[in-house]
């Protein structure tokens, strides 16, 4: 089955409301959806180790700065809304927050690890006095799989897609995907209509209205900020890698640091998102370009970041957003620059080799700097490439080719890295134990 540019676009890239990871909770907001007359009086979620990962320690949308899956679950169960998708934590205030808190306090919460797992996989049950209710997410973050009351499934139910529709259409487009070469990818960025340009568009107001955010207020980690502070006293020189540094640190300073503010995604994760497009648009302030030129590079970032993804997995060890954004970003620069597939192919290579080794260390206000990076390196290894300075295929696990190149990436993530994702997941949980004890 082929798929065109349009349809690439529509099913990788989405509007997102916080990470990705704890608003998975369409789960609990559809569980609960089939029993609305009630609150439940319980409330047990089993999610893989990476879900586990990255909902750990960031801070949820919207909530004043909470964090944790068991909130994430309450909030969702409570106040959640399914059909919005990733968008489910939308409609939180202070007082439903306070009030979802102080359900925590008198009502049994329980996440549970399932570390043999692999793959994206939430299952939550909620106990209600009239019945059980269990929700299963599976294949990507807003999935759902399965509803079930009392074990039986819920007949209807617009929320839910068979486990093997959805199954057959992930691995149709992955396998679409990665049967394509780069210089395909450059190709369908002919395709694209006015309707294409539209959403390509609509995902830079998302994304620069978190940076403006960023730079303004300062949450998180205020690297974004900080950046800019730096660059105003004259300490760092204001130029195309700073800015791109600035400004997909500071969405990320504000993402990471729950404003209550949605994120155009790319690949699943808004992070990527962000990484994915914003150092494109930082770039085109600095260089002779029309919006149209400007729009089709980020949608070749889009493909490319979809490529990555499909080789690597949705989660895994390797930070997504340096090699799979980041390899988007950087051949998206260089198509902004002008440059010939050849070219390009060489800055994803420049980028990989940079790269490669950052870990995923999950989601938290810390992934600001990671982003800084990853900007940074995206416009100068396109400005290498473009310049004639390009890594060796001998060099490492660099490939012969782009896709070869890409595909590596994807090995070492999916078959190099498992002991190290069990390690960095054993590492955070012995904090958060030591944390929750004291």
């Amino acid at each position: 089955m082929k798929y065109s540019v349009k349809e690439i676009l529509h099913l990788e890239v989405s509007p997102a409301l916080g990470c990705t990871e704890p608003v998975a909770q369409p789960a609990t907001a559809a569980a609960a959806s089939v029993i609305p007359a009630e609150h439940p009086e319980k409330i047990e979620v089993w999610v893989d180790p990476n879900i586990y990962k990255n909902g750990l320690a960031v801070i949820i949308p919207g909530t004043g700065g909470l964090n944790g899956l068991d909130t994430a679950a309450t909030l969702g169960a409570l106040y959640g809304d399914p059909k919005l998708g990733l968008e489910v934590l939308e409609p939180l205030d202070e007082v439903s927050t306070q009030k979802a808190c102080k359900f925590k306090e008198t009502n049994p919460v329980k996440v549970n690890l399932l570390e043999d797992r692999h793959g994206i996989y939430v299952r939550a049950l909620l106990t209600f006095k009239s019945g059980n209710v269990e929700a299963i997410i599976e294949g990507v973050h807003d999935n759902i799989v399965s509803l079930t009351l009392n074990g039986r499934p819920v007949e209807g139910s617009s929320l839910v897609r068979t486990k093997q529709a959805q199954k057959a259409d992930m691995t149709k487009l992955e396998n679409y995907i990665k049967s394509l070469s780069l210089t395909d990818l450059v190709d369908m960025i002919g395709d694209l209509d006015a309707d294409d340009f539209a959403f390509l568009s609509e995902g830079i107001t998302y994304n620069m209205r978190l940076a403006e955010y960023g730079l303004r207020h300062g949450p998180g980690l205020s690297v974004g900020a900080t950046l800019e502070k730096l660059a105003r006293m004259k300490i760092l020189s204001r130029d195309m890698i700073l800015a791109a540094r600035i400004i997909t640190s500071a969405a990320s300073d504000a993402r990471m640091g729950g404003i209550k503010l949605p994120a155009m995604s790319s690949g699943g994760s808004g992070n990527h998102g962000l990484t994915a497009i914003l150092p494109i648009h930082a770039v085109s302030e600095y260089v002779d370009c029309s919006e149209k030129i400007m729009l089709e590079s980020i949608a070749l970032s889009h493909l490319v970041t979809a490529y990555v993804k499909a080789q690597t997995g949705r989660l895994s060890a390797v930070c997504g957003c340096s090699v799979a954004a980041g390899a988007g970003a950087t051949a998206g620069i260089t198509y902004l620059m002008g440059g010939t597939p050849s070219q390009m192919a060489g800055a994803i290579t420049n980028l990989t080799e940079d790269l490669a080794g950052i870990i995923c260390d999950g989601a938290k206000c810390g992934c600001a700097l990671k982003l800084a990076t990853a900007a940074g390196t995206a416009v100068q290894a396109a400005l290498f490439a473009i310049h004639g300075v390009n890594v060796h295929a001998t060099d490492g696990i660099i490939g012969s080719s782009p896709e070869q190149t890409m595909q590596n990436i994807g090995t070492l993530s999916t078959q190099g890295m498992i002991d190290t994702d069990r390690t960095i997941l054993k590492i955070m949980l012995e904090k958060h134990f030591a944390s929750t004890d004291n």
